[in-house]
């Protein structure tokens, strides 16, 4: 990387704040002569020193950023931004309409959870902190609303001036988008999270614009996913564990995954392929990210009937103490229930009701980061630590190998070579170190680009 430091006017340079040797935190500083856009604000999950680092002081002066740019509302790209917000952001921040409606409720609701937490480790005294404190409360979640601003597909506007940005249809999730970011006849695109082009909910990812620099994902840069159908892989596991009168519980995201497992689940029930067991969607988002599928059509492949059945056939608990309650329930019963790298969450609760019994199975659909509790469970950890006790894992722990809504290693190059000409560079980043390298030097195999993995805290001029 170079060091040598351009004219402040000209200057036009990135620095990444996280997504470096991990699948979450993503940031990343753009300065534009002499004004700063943050794209993307996520929190950090995992390892205990990443988790840390949302409670450290942020990297720059978060005054001193005039705007910030959200690629979609998963909370390891949204998550922080009440916490910014807080520290001293005054700036708009900008994101597709889908993604202010999704933020509109993932964030309060991240908010609502962390005091939870917090609050039941202070009754359980499972904290080392006197009294714990949560990261941000509610009332900062609905504060930091205030400064989204939404923004149409393909919509050219200017966040700080001089810089004129877009945003493109990424699949993954609904409203997610690739950022394009042009400053001076240079261009630099984010990635965002991809999208699968054959994912059975979201629609393809639209093929990266022209541009100088590139910023991709790798969270799976060194794998490719299995051909099995997705339906053939759980309708197995349903029909084992209720014919043992197990429960079922799958850790989700709130937002994808959660509709797209229940979804599923509908038409296994609908055409007697899965037993007719309750299934609870355990989120108190639930009932508006549905209502979100009809307001975003044109967005996702699920039609209104597809909605009106995965409606019809879930069970959506809201409250505190139905949740409580659920745990004193026996089964056979699916439960689906944030968050998906069991990193926090009422599924906390479920697990710690639930994994002991090996009639049981947790059933886990995405990637888990290391140092989470799924990747722990993953692995076959025989006890997993909740609020200060160790849980005993004795359920039946299955990893779906076709769940994901990140593209594999393939659809990663694929995206890219779709590119109308090659970059001068690719910055991989958002993938645990072997996957980050894998995909460099795949695509310097495969493509003849130059791509470089970048270090936390390590910046790149542009120019």
């Amino acid at each position: 990387m170079s060091t040598a430091k351009p004219a402040k006017a000209d200057r036009f340079r990135v620095q990444f704040l996280g997504a470096n040797a991990t699948v979450t935190g993503s940031r990343y500083l753009v300065e534009a002569g002499a004004h700063r856009l943050l794209v993307d604000c996520g929190l950090f999950q995992g390892y205990k020193p990443l988790r840390l680092r949302n409670w450290a002081p942020f990297p720059v002066d978060p005054a001193s950023i005039d705007a910030v740019i959200l690629t979609h509302a998963h909370l390891d790209h949204s998550g922080y931004l009440p916490r910014l917000v807080r520290s001293g952001f005054r700036g708009p921040a900008w994101c597709t309409q889908a993604t202010a409606s999704l933020c509109g409720i993932l964030l309060p609701d991240s908010g609502r959870l962390l005091e939870e937490e917090a609050g039941y480790a202070n009754r359980a005294g499972s904290t080392k902190h006197h009294p714990a404190e949560p990261l941000y409360s509610e009332d900062d979640a609905k504060r930091s609303l205030r400064h989204l601003r939404g923004m149409a597909f393909g919509q050219v506007f200017e966040p700080v001036p001089g810089v004129h940005a877009s945003l493109h249809l990424q699949g993954h999730i609904l409203g997610a988008a690739a950022v394009r970011l042009e400053y001076q006849g240079r261009s630099i695109t984010f990635s965002g999270d991809l999208g699968r082009p054959h994912d059975p909910v979201m629609l393809p990812a639209s093929a990266p614009g022209d541009s100088d620099w590139i910023v991709t994902e790798s969270t799976y840069g060194d794998r490719t996913h299995p051909q099995e159908a997705l339906k053939d892989e759980l309708g197995e596991v349903l029909r084992r564990v209720a014919a043992r009168g197990g429960v079922v519980v799958i850790p989700a995201f709130a937002v994808g995954r959660a509709q797209l497992l229940l979804r599923i689940i509908a038409q296994l029930q609908g055409a007697g392929e899965a037993p007719a067991v309750p299934v609870y969607l355990n989120s108190p988002m639930a009932t508006g990210v549905n209502d979100l599928y009809r307001k975003y059509p044109d967005l996702h492949r699920i039609d209104a009937a597809g909605l009106d059945e995965l409606e019809r056939m879930t069970r959506i608990v809201t409250t505190q103490e139905d949740s409580v309650a659920l745990n004193r329930r026996k089964g056979p019963m699916v439960i689906v229930s944030a968050s998906g790298m069991v990193t926090g969450g009422r599924v906390l609760h479920h697990l710690i009701a639930f994994a002991p019994d090996p009639r049981n199975a947790i059933v886990l659909c995405g990637f888990q980061a290391g140092g989470t509790r799924g990747a722990s469970i993953a692995a076959g950890a025989p006890t997993v630590r909740i609020y200060g006790q160790d849980v005993l894992v004795r359920a039946e722990v299955v990893q779906l190998s076709a769940a994901s809504a990140h593209a594999d290693a393939g659809e990663i190059v694929d995206w890219l070579r779709s590119a109308p000409r090659p970059p001068r560079r690719v910055f991989v980043t958002h993938g645990e170190p072997d996957a980050a390298d894998a995909l460099r030097l795949r695509i310097q195999r495969e493509l003849g680009w130059s791509a470089h993995v970048p270090e936390y805290l390590e910046y790149a001029e542009l120019r």
